[in-house]
């Protein structure tokens, strides 16, 4: 599985891309909003991190209408070669979708819940499709078993040879709250975990990993001191 940062903080992404496991980046306007971002700076914010990252850089659109959201994916598109242009799963956004596809323009589908939503997603040419766990839970209800029918759903199909992209649909585990729910999304077979950093750093750490360090090194400072 792959991580993606979910962030619009450079520093964040400067530090994770360090580690030498980022292998993209995912923003939303709640995340740029977040940083203190304006409007007239989203552009040059978005080139920033594509800059820092090797791999997908996923941009959102705003508009809420299919010609809307072609141009303003058009526009995000042509900031940098690894920008992903993030659609809301709806009526309009698959529609949008279905035309920036054709051109060639990466999609990642955002909002998803349903296994009819990322059916209907993958058919309409996005890249990657992204199922939200966390909201589920907030909700009461079990996100992690919605991810498993979505990723089994799509496993059934070979989207490829359907002539729908030109490469396969990719699922994104979103709104990961834990290092659980990158744990269970491993060992459901999704392709992608997009994770707050706090949650990325959490991934690294474990009691035994800080004991049996601290235990290592106490015993070097005997054999130094001896």
């Amino acid at each position: 599985m792959k991580f993606f940062l979910d962030t619009a903080d450079l520093n964040e992404i400067e530090e994770a891309a360090s580690w030498g496991a980022l292998a993209g980046v995912t923003t939303n306007p709640t995340l740029y909003a977040r940083i203190g971002g304006r409007l007239a700076d989203f552009p040059a914010h978005i080139g920033r991190i594509c800059a820092l990252v090797d791999g997908p850089v996923s941009a959102e659109t705003v508009e809420t209408r299919r010609d809307g959201i072609v141009e303003e994916g058009r526009a995000l598109a042509a900031i940098a070669p690894n920008v992903v242009v993030k659609v809301p799963t709806m009526v309009e956004g698959l529609a949008a979708t279905r035309t920036l596809a054709n051109e060639g323009i990466r999609v990642n589908m955002t909002l998803c819940f349903t296994v009819p939503q990322a059916l209907l997603a993958a058919r309409s040419g996005a890249r990657y499709v992204s199922p939200f766990v966390g909201r589920f839970d907030d909700s009461s209800e079990d996100g992690l078993e919605h991810l498993s029918n979505i990723v089994i759903a799509l496993n059934n199909y070979d989207f490829t040879k359907a002539g729908v992209a030109d490469e396969s649909i990719e699922v994104i585990a979103a709104s990961i709250r834990s290092a659980n729910h990158v744990t269970q999304a491993a060992l459901l077979g999704a392709d992608i975990a997009t994770v707050p950093f706090n949650v990325l750093k959490k991934c690294l750490e474990h009691p035994l990993t800080t004991s049996g360090l601290t235990s290592f090194l106490n015993d070097w400072e005997k054999v130094r001191n001896a």
